[in-house]
């Protein structure tokens, strides 16, 4: 063997004959990675180890997949696989004076304090790494140190190829070893200030790219600032990973930003390479604030972001099971506040974390692509305690962030790469609106659960519409499927309107100081709202064969164990521009819903007849200026034809409004399917539809008709057609389950899944236990908190931050969780 407590005194000529041999023993095992492999060095592919844990991490030198020291036998014994890379980092710290260019120390762009340089800073400590690598061979865990490393060519390119983000400082200087400065493309000797972006002429935020030398505006910041995202965009589009803000420039130094690594790096090489680029650093000045400044610059704003996250208090840190922090991940914070939330759930624990040890069993040779692992290991990192430790208990693990509030947390890249993969939103590192999100993860999580226990159920309830013809007093009752109550905001029904037409008429008089006051709406108000009957001009009504008004009443016809609450505070104005309400809304602590439940057919109602327009529906004249209108307010041609077809042609308005209530469907720009034809204008004939997507729904357990009518509904695009079924539902019910395909009925526990939506059903009663406030204008921008109530204490969670909630803003909450009080 070759352990290092066996060969220091062996002479070196054996040391290296017996590293011969272990290596050559495993050789046929080894690959070096190509490019486009994925070499995980930062991550477990099971949990959140990563090589500043106890124990450090063993990537596996075949599948480059990343495994902390509690799997990596696990790993061993079923692949057979012995060859490993172990990684072990250590974080030290020391104080320093000056600027990170001065020191050579990596700083982080993120500080939620006040740093050095800056006017009443003070020095903090930075962090500095010392690594460990070497080769580990399973079982007997034999040992090639680094230094034999070194002497083995492909051992070198497998580490030196991929970084690790412990050497952030070092990264510019490996990627520049792979670039020739000569053959760089579109090279632009630049003037010392007036940068412009080459997109949008932005003169604010400029970037260079240090691979091309594009000049590009930067990201838009998370209070709606900033740029207009073109030097990330560039990135996506080129894979040149590196940036330099050209404002930042000094004889000092300059920000550099890798967006390969999502954060700040220190170029080695600056002044080299900016001259490449006709740039003298010594003669540069310093004209627009670094990253670290506009971060300080944007945490001390008021107002809104002040209460959500009470920073006028001093917040106690907590730590412990269900006390686990989460990094953000440039954006990510919404994904932060609903999981969790979630995982407060005891569906979703009982799901992925009580039975980890077999979700980890079962999963397949890449876990890192498969959802049912990710979800687990990151509801076990929330909930275990392990990733949540107050710093006296820190061992290998870096104490400053503690000191600061922070914890070391979990950074959940991932997971969220895995839910947003092929989604042209979250896929990317953009802010995206909570709601939206939630309703995408419960709908990954149908359709990773149509066999077996179902988490979404929890969330899960009826809708019914009840339709009542204002001429024949006839009805019509439908029900749907929701997962979550939007509750509209009655502004006119603000309790300080005094107040509110004062501060505005100051405001129109140019009065500076005018105060901003924010709109008190009862709680009250917004349910009225909601369940108050909706007035339908233009119905038509199948029972006299005209149209006529109608009245449309919105009950649950079913109590779900956890409700959801929407505030819409998002809306649009006069214009059509999209903007938040700021108001205030008195939500209360327990609701009781017993009221809003439906009834259904009441004795002695006569019900509408199910007939259709006929010669409407066979010969559809749509009228073309109102979709052309509609078209140039930029929604989808197809979403537009709809809105004049389901309106009868009955003008803009009415098109707008269908529209507006119809964007969040899955088939909203999908072509218009006329009812009853199979078809034709808007369909698909079923003999054009691909069979391997018919296939695909069919071994998820649909049957084949209900298969071909989702793929005919969206124009045989598979994901489209996956989430239309899973959003139909109910109308599906009455179509037969396929008996075939239940692979993953089989996995788990074999049982048939319902025929339809499957809900629970209680008492209408509930208690508040957890809500999501956002910050900012739009739900392109801002930032997201959720407060959570654990054992009587209301705890906030700021992305890594979590602390005792001292005063809950429960009043300016975007989503409310219930869970149903039991009677």
């Amino acid at each position: 063997g070759c352990r290092r407590d066996s060969t220091l005194e062996l002479p070196l000529s054996l040391v290296m004959a017996d590293v011969g041999e272990v290596l050559m023993s495993v050789l046929s095992t080894i690959r070096v990675p190509k490019p486009g492999d994925r070499v995980h060095k930062d991550e477990c592919a099971l949990s959140f180890s990563s090589p500043e844990s106890e124990g450090g991490l063993y990537v596996c030198m075949n599948s480059f997949l990343g495994f902390g020291s509690q799997y990596v036998d696990r790993h061993h014994a079923r692949t057979g696989q012995r060859a490993y890379f172990h990684i072990t980092r250590t974080r030290k710290t020391k104080v320093t004076q000056g600027s990170s260019f001065e020191t050579g120390l990596y700083l982080p762009p993120l500080l939620f304090l006040v740093c050095p340089g800056i006017e009443g800073g003070f020095d903090v400590e930075q962090e500095q790494y010392e690594e460990d690598v070497k080769v580990v061979i399973l079982p007997d865990r034999q040992e090639v140190t680094s230094e034999d490393l070194g002497t083995i060519d492909s051992f070198s390119v497998f580490y030196l190829t991929k970084p690790t983000r412990a050497s952030r400082n070092e990264r510019a200087k490996y990627l520049f070893l792979h670039l020739s400065l000569g053959n760089l493309c579109n090279l632009s000797f630049l003037h010392r200030s007036g940068w412009r972006c080459d997109v949008c002429d932005l003169q604010e935020n400029i970037w260079m790219n240090l691979t091309d030398g594009k000049v590009l505006c930067g990201r838009r910041y998370f209070d709606g600032s900033g740029g207009n995202n073109h030097a990330l965009l560039h990135f996506q589009e080129t894979g040149y990973p590196l940036a330099v803000k050209l404002g930042t420039i000094t004889p000092d130094g300059a920000d550099v930003y890798s967006y390969d690594e999502d954060d700040m790096v220190l170029d080695s090489k600056l002044p080299e390479h900016l001259a490449h680029f006709g740039i003298n650093m010594m003669t540069m000045e310093k004209t627009e604030r670094t990253m670290t400044e506009l971060e300080i610059a944007v945490n001390q704003r008021v107002g809104e972001w002040e209460v959500i996250q009470e920073s006028g208090t001093t917040l106690r840190p907590m730590f412990g099971p269900g006390l686990t922090g989460m990094k953000n991940l440039g954006n990510s914070c919404y994904l932060n506040s609903v999981m969790q939330v979630l995982f407060t759930v005891p569906d979703f624990q009982s799901k992925y974390v009580s039975n980890i040890d077999k979700i980890i069993d079962e999963a397949p040779s890449d876990p890192t692509q498969d959802f049912k692992t990710q979800v687990a290991k990151l509801g076990y990192g929330l909930l275990s305690g392990e990733y949540s430790k107050p710093p006296s208990l820190l061992t290998n693990q870096s104490v400053r962030a503690c000191l600061q509030g922070d914890q070391i947390g979990i950074a959940p890249q991932m997971f969220k790469a895995l839910v947003g993969r092929g989604h042209p939103e979250f896929s990317t590192n953009r802010q995206q609106d909570a709601q939206e999100f939630l309703l995408h993860f419960i709908n990954m999580v149908e359709r990773n659960c149509r066999s077996g226990s179902n988490p979404s159920e929890a969330f899960r309830f009826l809708v019914e519409e009840r339709i009542v013809c204002q001429q024949s007093q006839k009805a019509k009752y439908t029900q749907r499927v929701d997962y979550i109550v939007q509750l509209p905001v009655p502004m006119d029904q603000a309790t300080n309107t005094e107040e509110l037409q004062e501060a505005e008429r100051r405001r129109e008089e140019g009065d500076s100081s005018a105060p901003t006051v924010r709109a008190q709406i009862p709680f009250t108000a917004c349910m009225a709202a909601l369940s108050e009957p909706e007035i339908l001009t233009d119905f038509w009504s199948s029972a006299v064969q005209t149209k006529t008004t109608a009245t449309k009443t919105t009950r649950f016809a079913s109590f779900p164990d956890h409700l959801v609450i929407q505030i819409k505070k998002f809306t649009f104005g006069l214009d059509w521009v999209p903007k938040k309400l700021d108001v205030s809304i008195d939500v209360p602590d327990t609701l009781d819903l017993s009221a809003l439940l439906a009834t259904g057919q009441q004795p002695g109602e006569e019900l509408l007849p199910e007939v259709a327009p006929l010669s409407f529906l066979l010969s559809p004249v749509l009228d073309d200026s109102t979709v052309s209108q509609l078209c140039e307010m930029g929604f989808p041609l197809e979403a537009c034809r709809k809105a004049v077809y389901y309106t009868g042609n009955t003008g803009i308005d009415a098109a707008m409004n269908w529209i507006m209530s119809h964007m969040d469907d899955p088939d909203f720009a999908a072509p218009l399917v006329l009812p009853g034809c199979s078809s034709g204008a808007g369909t698909t004939p079923t003999e054009s539809l691909s069979e391997e997507h018919l296939a695909t729904i069919v071994s998820m357990g649909f049957s084949r008709d209900q298969a071909t009518k989702a793929l005919r509904a969206t124009s045989n695009v598979l994901d489209r057609a996956v989430d239309w079924i899973f959003s139909h539902l109910d109308d599906l019910e009455s179509m037969d389950v396929s008996e075939g395909g239940r692979s993953a009925a089989e996995s788990e526990g074999g049982r048939d899944p319902p025929p339809g939506p499957r809900v629970r059903d209680g008492p209408g009663k509930y208690e508040l236990f957890a809500f999501i406030s956002h910050m900012g204008t739009s739900t392109m921008c801002g930032h997201y908190v959720c407060h959570i109530k654990k054992d009587q204490q209301w705890v906030i969670f700021n992305d890594q931050k979590v602390c005792a909630s001292e005063k809950p803003p429960k009043d300016l909450g975007y989503l409310y969780f219930y869970r149903r009080v039991a009677e």
